[in-house]
């Protein structure tokens, strides 16, 4: 019977990590990880498979509905592949919240699945960070979110002109709505998620879905003036009755305290509005300002009522997620991925030059590796031109010589590839 040959490419829409790749994937989570921890904050895990229903609540109707990839266990149940982590890690702190001490502050590196159209900077199986605050309604806990993701920002070395902080509130877009007139619960989702969409749709694209919420001309034209609006002052100028809304009053608030502690580029954007149905708060957008890239790297916001689906009183909570694809695309964009980012241990290599030597050989890899190194030794016999070439084809930047020579005087060599230098260092 033939063998059947199966392809070696990896399924649409995830990637396969070489070492290289790996390298600045590690880098990434690593500054996430270092920042998080600066702040406070304490690393968690979730499964990788949840209940179905869990997304389908409140996730919205792309990433709750058909991005969703689910599947039936033995049991008949329908798990899916997480799409994003906010469920998970409420209902995870909702069977803990009552005896913990508050304000709880977690954070999490994890990848994820959705079933979606890969295109530049987003794939189906994707890694994020999430970070998130529970516990506190104050203003400082949302105001400690957006300085965690500046503050990740300039981790990464990226200067201020190549990231901008965009706000907005749902308790601004609320009142907007209530501007409209009456209107169903149902009617304020659906116009919720088409300004969510709405830089992705033409004008009459625009009209016609909000039309079909059984909305005036005159109503459809106040949410453009609204939405076109870029500064606080023309919102207040051009619909004065948001004014004193107090999403509106809290953003004025927020941008100027980030500028007094010496965060500039944070603006005021009606556009940013989140598609996720759980926020009900301040929410924020980074964007990257690269002209190949000109999108948003991630967000987040504040989200209270979520703990209610798993049968919890509600709790207050904040939090954001960056994704690993756009962060990559932004460092190579503007540079920052030199070696002075990138910190791989420094390697050495030990070959095998004799084979009478061979456990000599594994017990001065044992020696060096005591002393933190990281050892990469050699199998089979090699004559020290084929490991030094070897070196260079990998990348080693120090080779440890150990041959019959060295072995007769107790000693061994260490060559650095770049200077061409050796060092000659006892065995004892």
């Amino acid at each position: 019977m033939k063998t059947k040959i199966l392809s070696n490419q990896e399924p649409k829409g995830t990637s396969d990590w070489l070492p290289q790749e790996f390298a600045i994937r590690s880098y990434i989570f690593e500054t996430w990880r270092k920042v998080c921890r600066q702040y406070g904050f304490e690393e968690y895990l979730t499964p990788l498979v949840e209940y179905a229903e869990v997304y389908r609540a409140k996730s919205g109707e792309d990433i709750g509905g058909k991005e969703l990839v689910t599947f039936e266990d033995l049991g008949g149940r329908e798990l899916c592949i997480r799409p994003e982590m906010t469920p998970s890690v409420t209902r995870m702190v909702s069977k803990i919240y009552g005896a913990s001490p508050k304000p709880l502050k977690f954070f999490s590196i994890a990848n994820f699945m959705r079933n979606e159209k890969p295109q530049r900077g987003r794939n189906r199986e994707f890694w994020q960070l999430n970070c998130d605050i529970f516990g506190s309604d104050s203003s400082s806990s949302d105001l400690e979110v957006l300085q965690l993701s500046l503050d990740i920002m300039s981790a990464f070395g990226a200067p201020e002109e190549s990231f901008k902080l965009s706000l907005n509130s749902r308790k601004l877009l609320d009142g907007l709505l209530i501007l409209c007139g009456k209107l169903s619960n149902e009617q304020r989702v659906s116009i919720v998620r088409t300004l969510d969409k709405w830089q992705k749709l033409s004008k009459k694209d625009l009209e016609e879905r909000l039309s079909e919420n059984k909305l005036s001309k005159e109503v459809i034209t106040k949410i453009f003036i609204f939405m076109d609006c870029t500064e606080i002052d023309e919102l207040e100028e051009k619909l004065p009755e948001l004014a004193d809304n107090a999403g509106l009053l809290e953003i004025k608030e927020t941008i100027l305290t980030l500028n007094n502690l010496g965060y500039k580029n944070v603006y005021f954007n009606p556009a940013v509005i989140r598609g996720f149905d759980y926020y009900d708060g301040l929410i924020f957008e980074v964007f990257d300002t690269h002209p190949d890239n000109n999108r948003a790297m991630f967000g987040g916001g504040r989200y209270n009522g979520l703990a209610e689906l798993f049968g919890s009183a509600s709790f207050p909570a904040v939090g954001f997620a960056p994704g690993d694809e756009t962060t990559k695309l932004f460092l190579e964009s503007w540079n920052l991925l030199g070696e002075e980012f990138i910190k791989p241990v420094e390697k050495f290599y030990l070959p095998l030059l004799d084979s009478s030597l061979m456990d000599a050989t594994r017990s001065l890899a044992a020696k060096l590796r005591k002393e933190g190194k990281e050892v990469l030794t050699g199998f089979e016999v090699q004559k020290i031109n084929k490991a030094l070439e070897y070196s260079n084809k990998k990348g080693i930047s120090q080779v440890v010589i150990f041959g019959s020579e060295e072995a007769g005087k107790k000693n061994y060599k260490i060559k650095d590839m770049k200077s061409g230098k050796e060092l000659v260092f006892s065995l004892n």
